[in-house]
């Protein structure tokens, strides 16, 4: 039986937590709403709640299946998906395959050189502060992280990138880039958390070498809301000839 949805607990940008009866767990509930440079671009997507809540669930059990624990626990509807309640590690591991967005300004290089192996970056998690990029050192200095827990971070990261570049690459798509976050649950396991969405990551039509994710949105390319539907129907046709 799954829980009953409670009280909020706070809204972020893309999404809104709530409680539940079952206080091992919690209710994730996508919204349409889109934001871009740290919110101060603001807009809608056409359906991305539902959109994002589908590829999400997808992608978590495909996960799952193959050895990497997250905090999924089902797709309760459209819109909601219900989760193990963790505590937020306040740190973001981007995984980068080629150049793209910040970093080709950062450290002048051109979009689409590819990184081998694939390039790992942390940003600490800080609407107020920008997502600062941030160095293994501040995280064990500030006690973010342990060790232990930054080893298990990145050897789970590397092999999200691993099994999730092949499912895109099946799909006619390369997985440029993708933020992950992480959660330590009741017993201090970390979980892979949050979402896997086309508003974290970045995907190129392999065909066309089109964006097909939030950046249609950030740079005014239009199609975006097409863009959204085309990944998960793409993902969905995958995962229903693969059962």
């Amino acid at each position: 039986m799954t829980p009953k949805k409670t009280t909020p607990i706070r809204e972020g940008k893309s999404k809104i937590l709530y409680s539940t009866d079952n206080s091992d767990h919690v209710i994730q509930f996508f919204k349409d709403d889109a934001t871009a440079f740290n919110a101060l671009k603001k807009g809608t997507i056409k359906n991305k709640g539902p959109i994002n809540n589908k590829v999400s669930s997808a992608l978590f059990q495909y996960l799952e299946k193959k050895g990497v624990k997250t905090h999924f626990v089902s797709h309760v509807s459209d819109r909601e998906m219900l989760c193990k309640k963790v505590e937020i590690i306040p740190v973001e591991v981007v995984v980068r395959n080629r150049a793209a967005g910040s970093i080709c300004k950062r450290l002048a290089i051109s979009k689409g050189d590819v990184f081998t192996p694939a390039l790992i970056e942390f940003f600490y998690k800080s609407d107020a502060l920008g997502d600062p990029l941030i160095a293994e050192s501040h995280i064990y200095h500030f006690k973010w992280a342990s060790s232990l827990e930054l080893e298990t971070m990145i050897d789970q990261s590397r092999k999200v990138n691993q099994l999730l570049c092949e499912v895109f690459s099946k799909i006619g798509l390369e997985l440029i880039d993708f933020k992950l976050e992480f959660g330590r649950d009741s017993l201090g396991n970390v979980l892979l958390a949050d979402e896997f969405t086309a508003d974290g990551c970045r995907l190129w039509d392999k065909t066309t070498g089109e964006p097909m994710d939030k950046d249609r949105f950030r740079q005014d390319l239009g199609g975006v809301d097409e863009a959204y539907f085309e990944v998960s129907k793409r993902l969905q046709n995958y995962f229903e000839a693969s059962l």
